[in-house]
């Protein structure tokens, strides 16, 4: 079975996640203590850039599945990180339900 737009957009929206959150722990003090500020200022550059290549990406692969763009994004902007997860595997699972015929449903 070949992968969707949408399903290529969650997997890109996925990845940036991970790398936000990636790098949300390496500004937490175990990891930063002793750290230079320039290596701060990247970790924190990394974050900012990656949290907003998330939410685009969430907000294309709603948009292809011609879902409300902005309740997904409100969704995953207010309740980051655990919104941003569960945005995505309810996208995604609604994604993966096949459309159903009207004879189907009766």
């Amino acid at each position: 079975m070949s992968e969707t737009p949408a399903q290529r957009a969650f997997a890109a929206s996925t990845v940036a996640l991970v790398v936000a959150v990636a790098s949300l722990a390496a500004l937490l003090p175990p990891l930063s203590d002793g750290a230079a500020v320039v290596r701060t200022v990247l970790i924190a550059l990394a974050l900012a850039s990656a949290m907003l290549l998330h939410w685009v990406f969430l907000a294309i692969g709603a948009h292809r599945m011609q879902r409300s763009v902005a309740g997904w994004l409100a969704l995953s902007v207010l309740l980051f990180p655990v919104g941003s997860v569960a945005a995505l595997i309810l996208l995604s699972w609604f994604g993966d339900e096949a459309p159903q015929s009207p004879a189907m449903r009766a």
